[in-house]
């Protein structure tokens, strides 16, 4: 009997080697199919890489729009806040200034006939009222031997009463008392004033070396018995238009601590026997230095703040030997609007003619020459009828 021989299929190939043909093509298509399910999908991986780059773009700016309106409203609460921090202080300040002014009334009518007292009060008169509102107080220094300027200002026909009622300005001349008190000279300004009703009475020893104590005393006076918008110190050898006055400070009411004048520098003189000359010179440094901006002791305004200041705080305050550099002194440090208004020193005719012409009166004028109008006495009423407003302006004249 003879071996058996493979089975043969077809083309010769024997069933084994297809049997492990088979068996290889299937470990080769697990293999190919495996590797192919392994790799991802491109639209898949564009929406991945996109949905990545999102995530990441909110991780470093989130809610972009959101912040920027959230900031937007912060910084408008910021805004708001300071606006009403602002309006607070404010109240607070005209609470304080209120309050100042009241206590400086206090101290007046308790002191009443006492040194602490800014104004000279009769025996047997009646306690300090409610202080009156007005618009403006002018107090015109004067002393005893000027009777007969008083008398020139009183010629340009001012009519006192009318003005306090309708235009709530307050006029008078401000004097102390003389050495001796109760003397001829007091009684004789006693009875010039029971005819005119015009004085401010000055717990203040008259003299030329004291104009500043003076000043001083007015405004702490002024300020306890009146309650104005603005204090004017005037001289009384100056030719005044109140319409054109009054029409100047209006335009500052709003300004708080305002200081209104025609400001100047002047040199600071060291020598002694000169007019002006400054005993304290050494404080303003070198030799040859100038003062520093104030306004010129013929004419100038403040406002209640810096007037009620002046009556608080007058024990302390410095004087010089010049009056309108003590003024501009108390004010360096302090927070003053200062307002070169040069209306108020125009000079007499020709110049105060020319701009009254023109349609622009002056404030005030004077000759700078004299300080004031040179011969006051014999040319006031000419400087008034040729420099004037015109009697009827003050009552035509809206504040």
């Amino acid at each position: 009997m003879g071996l058996s021989r493979p089975h043969k299929v077809g083309n010769g190939v024997s069933a084994r080697w297809v049997s492990l043909f088979c068996i290889a093509s299937f470990f080769l298509g697990v293999l190919v199919v495996n590797r192919l399910l392994g790799v991802p999908d491109p639209e898949k991986i564009d929406e991945e890489a996109s949905s990545l780059e999102k995530r990441q773009l909110r991780a470093l700016h989130p809610n972009v729009n959101c912040e920027k309106k959230e900031a937007a409203d912060r910084a408008g609460d910021i805004l708001f806040q300071v606006s009403q921090t602002h309006d607070v202080i404010m109240e607070l300040d005209k609470t304080i200034s209120s309050l100042e002014v009241q206590l400086a009334a206090a101290r007046a009518s308790k002191a009443d006939n006492g040194e602490g007292s800014p104004v000279v009060t009769k025996t047997g008169s009646e306690p300090l009222k409610e202080r009156q509102k007005v618009f403006f107080v002018m107090g015109i220094m004067t002393a005893f031997s000027s009777r007969k300027r008083r008398e020139s200002i009183r010629e340009t026909g001012n009519e006192l009463k009318k003005l306090e009622t309708e235009k709530g300005i307050i006029m008078r001349f401000v004097i102390g008392h003389s050495a001796t008190p109760g003397g001829v000279l007091d009684r004789a300004i006693d009875a010039e004033d029971e005819k005119h009703k015009d004085f401010l009475r000055l717990n203040h020893i008259e003299g030329y070396h004291e104009l500043s104590s003076k000043t001083q005393i007015y405004f702490a006076a002024a300020v306890t018995k009146w309650d104005a918008d603005f204090y004017i110190k005037v001289d009384d050898d100056v030719h005044i238009n109140l319409g054109m006055v009054g029409s100047t400070l209006a335009r500052h009411r709003s300004k708080p601590r305002t200081y209104i004048g025609c400001m100047k520098s002047g040199p600071v003189l060291a020598n002694k026997g000169v007019r002006y000359h400054e005993p304290e010179y050494w404080k303003f440094g070198e030799e040859g230095n100038k003062y520093f901006r104030h306004a010129t002791g013929q004419i100038y305004a403040i406002s209640k703040d810096l007037a009620t200041y002046i009556s608080v705080h007058r024990h302390i305050l410095h004087r010089y030997a010049n009056e309108d550099v003590s003024l501009g002194s108390w004010f360096i440090g302090l927070d003053v609007v200062h307002i070169d208004e040069r209306s108020l020193c125009c000079g007499t005719p020709p110049e105060c003619e020319w701009k009254a012409q023109a349609g622009n009166p002056c404030a005030a004028s004077f000759d700078w020459s004299c300080s004031g109008i040179c011969k006051s006495v014999e040319r006031m009423e000419e400087v008034h009828q040729r420099c004037g407003e015109g009697d009827e302006a003050i009552w035509h004249t809206s504040f």
